[in-house]
């Protein structure tokens, strides 16, 4: 994803002391140094998710057939039940998934801030885990529409848990319920500005949400920016591309849950056609059910040409920059990560081509998008430590994580009388 650089057939990367110290073919390294056989293997940045509600996880699958079983009752009735130890195994577990998917970096778009300590035990789930990520600050589930967040609580997790230098593995952002919540919106928005926080938020997410631009309340408002992310956005209009484009903000598309909820396509092209940055995302495994990102990048792909009626519209070199270096710009990360340049902190990932539905290999873009899944990486690093080795990870104990799961679960469930 380095454009100066391309790809190198049977090269190396040397990493030393967390950074990319260089990338090349026979590179001569020092005795002593581990070494990492990736041979007949492909190695790439690591993949960057940008937008994932991970404490609902423990939800998988969930969302249901009936309006009272869908997923905004289910989140809401739910999410009320949360004990923060629910929160800790929740993320954890997502945090785990990512990395044995090839997500070396999420964005953890929390919007379940309960209390202080339910905040508190996401952040440590993050942290424990070893991922790079971005936590971002929403609404407790069940907020009233006029009631604002807890602004004094993200002003105490900013100087608790951010007050240091920002080239640690965790940054911190708001995520903004938006236009449409007119009590709130003005005062939290203006608080994160003052904050210094990136800000996130749903926007024309879809017709049955009303028919006003919220992307156009933005732009008047003047809180378009090149720190703004846009979630889905499936409904805006042209001029609302526009505006998007001229501020410098991204957008965020999760395919699967957009498509699952009915509500619509993404509109991939004429995003790209405006010059606006396109990032991928997981959104919510209680929709998608899993966090499988090559399956996101070939969803992105397939859906793109199958509306433009168009074979060659969108390749897959292209949706591959999308869950790399442009996910990690559109989390202001594109001068850390993303790439395997020289430099940069070492988030990488090697996935094998030896496996049946690998082989043979051929077009390495190709066969990330289209064949790839999560059991082929075999390798996961972030920031030069690995965190799966052996197609294994080597933090988690998977299956006591699991049991923790559906205990925990079942916890929520019977204090929430959720059938």
């Amino acid at each position: 994803m380095d454009e100066q650089i391309g790809d190198i057939a049977e090269g190396n990367v040397h990493v030393r002391n967390g950074k990319i110290l260089a990338v090349g073919k026979s590179l001569k390294v020092p005795a002593g140094v581990e070494r990492i056989n990736a041979r007949g293997a492909i190695v790439l940045p690591g993949l960057v998710e940008t937008h994932w509600h991970m404490w609902n996880t423990l939800l998988r699958s969930m969302a249901g057939r009936t309006k009272e079983k869908g997923y905004f009752p289910l989140s809401e009735v739910l999410g009320k039940a949360f004990l923060p130890s629910d929160m800790h195994v929740g993320v954890t577990l997502a945090a785990s998934e990512a990395l044995h998917s090839g997500i070396t970096t999420v964005h953890d778009w929390c919007h379940n801030t309960l209390t202080p300590a339910h905040v508190d035990s996401d952040i440590e789930a993050l942290r424990r885990s070893g991922i790079r990520a971005r936590f971002s600050y929403g609404y407790p589930q069940g907020l009233p529409r006029d009631q604002a967040i807890n602004l004094d609580d993200l002003r105490r997790v900013k100087g608790e848990h951010f007050s240091g230098a920002s080239d640690g593995l965790l940054t911190l952002g708001y995520a903004a319920r938006g236009t449409r919540y007119p009590g709130a919106y003005r005062k939290e928005w203006e608080f994160a500005r003052e904050m210094g926080l990136p800000i996130s938020v749903h926007a024309n997410i879809a017709r049955a949400f009303g028919n006003v631009d919220e992307i156009e309340v933005l732009a008047r408002d003047g809180f378009l920016d090149q720190n703004l992310q846009v979630i889905h956005a499936l409904t805006a209009p042209p001029a609302a591309i526009e505006a998007l484009a001229k501020a410098g903000a991204s957008v965020s598309l999760s395919p699967h849950t957009e498509m699952r909820m009915g509500f619509g396509l993404p509109q991939t092209g004429n995003f790209l056609a405006a010059g606006v940055r396109v990032t991928l995302s997981v959104d919510t495994t209680a929709l998608s059910g899993n966090a499988d990102m090559f399956t996101v990048m070939k969803a992105i792909e397939n859906v793109e040409n199958a509306q433009a009626e168009n074979e060659f519209k969108l390749d897959s070199r292209r949706v591959l920059q999308m869950a790399t270096i442009d996910g990690a710009r559109g989390l202001g990360l594109g001068d850390r990560i993303g790439s395997l340049t020289p430099g940069k902190q070492a988030d990488l990932i090697v996935i094998r081509t030896d496996e049946i539905n690998m082989a043979p290999l051929t077009d390495a873009a190709e066969l990330v998008v289209h064949a790839a899944n999560p059991s082929n990486v075999e390798v996961v690093m972030v920031d030069g430590r690995v965190l799966k080795r052996g197609g294994r990870l080597s933090l988690v104990d998977t299956a006591a994580l699991a049991k923790d799961a559906a205990a925990s679960l079942r916890g929520v469930k019977q204090r929430a009388n959720w059938g």
